[in-house]
């Protein structure tokens, strides 16, 4: 079961996420599911059905979790293929 305080060592894959805030003015506010993750980008399929890809270490994300929360995730802290970042130590975040 993800929960907030260990989210950055999960799939991301399948979770619904949204832009709180970006380097690029016109990727805040983007939200839908999360289909494909790589070391660098994270890609989101929009309500529209277009999947737009983004740059991790440029955002900060805002994920929804299945028990409801919303937790916010600097994307500098997910930089790492998703079978590393699993292995990876955190610390308080």
């Amino acid at each position: 079961m993800v929960s907030p305080k260990d989210l950055v060592r999960h799939e991301l894959i399948g979770l619904e996420a949204e832009v709180a805030a970006s380097t690029s003015q016109d990727s805040v506010g983007i939200r839908g599911k999360v289909v494909d993750e790589s070391r660098n980008t994270l890609s989101i399929e929009t309500a529209g059905g277009k999947t737009r890809t983004l740059v991790k270490e440029q955002c900060t994300f805002l994920f929804s979790l299945p028990s409801g929360e919303r937790v916010k995730v600097d994307g500098k802290l997910l930089v790492a293929r998703p079978e590393d970042r699993v292995k990876k130590r955190h610390r308080k975040w």
